[in-house]
């Protein structure tokens, strides 16, 4: 049996079909909004293997010259950010357990070879605020693990519908995707996947 780390809750087949096809319907409008980019490690410049964009007040992004950091506009087109749908809103405020709204919410698409590596969601000023996950579309191989890069991991399907919080004493464990699983999901009628992540950025006054 599976157990997750303290602070990590997994809630499989949270959203119904119904919500999952709006948010489907909410994130094109955010891309038509926001185009899809393809981000870049700090330093190297090795572009990573996920498309992604950003609603919301602030909005997370890579590039060789800047790293990893927030900010209110697209890199590319300049433009704000749109708005974070309300279903997501108020999907925060069922599962956050957090006073203080989300200002952030990425979009990443997963192809069927794209992969996340390890990391930590540590980019925010407010570590007391959980991230909220969603999965959409294909299966993944979601991994994590503690609060140090080197310690153990285990692995668990994310299916669509699905909702992983990283709070409390897990708001600083390492995850990532190992791999897709694709024509999993009738979702996304080209297939592949669609993560979002709700953040609070700064500290609520």
């Amino acid at each position: 049996m599976l157990v997750l780390p303290k602070g990590v809750r997994h809630m499989p087949g949270f959203l119904s079909r119904e919500v999952q096809e709006g948010l489907v319907d909410d994130i094109r409008a955010v891309v038509q909004a926001a185009p899809l980019y393809v981000p870049a490690m700090p330093r190297t410049g090795k572009p990573l293997s996920v498309r992604m964009t950003n609603c919301g007040s602030l909005g997370w992004v890579t590039d060789k010259e800047g790293g990893y950091r927030y900010q209110a506009t697209h890199p590319v087109t300049g433009e704000p950010w749109p708005a974070i749908p309300q279903r997501l809103l108020d999907l925060w405020g069922t599962v956050a357990g957090y006073a203080a709204a989300p200002e952030a919410c990425l979009v990443n698409f997963y192809t069927d070879d794209a992969r996340m590596g390890l990391h930590q969601d540590r980019d925010e000023q407010d570590l007391a605020a959980p991230v909220v996950s969603v999965s959409l579309g294909d299966a993944c191989l979601f991994r994590i693990g503690d609060t140090t890069r080197n310690g153990p991991t285990s692995s668990f399907r994310l299916e669509s519908g699905d909702v992983v919080v990283l709070g409390g004493a897990g708001r600083l464990c390492f995850h990532g995707v190992d791999r897709i699983y694709p024509r999993t999901s009738a979702l996304l009628k080209k297939g592949g996947r669609i993560n979002l992540t709700l953040r609070r950025v700064t500290k609520a006054a």
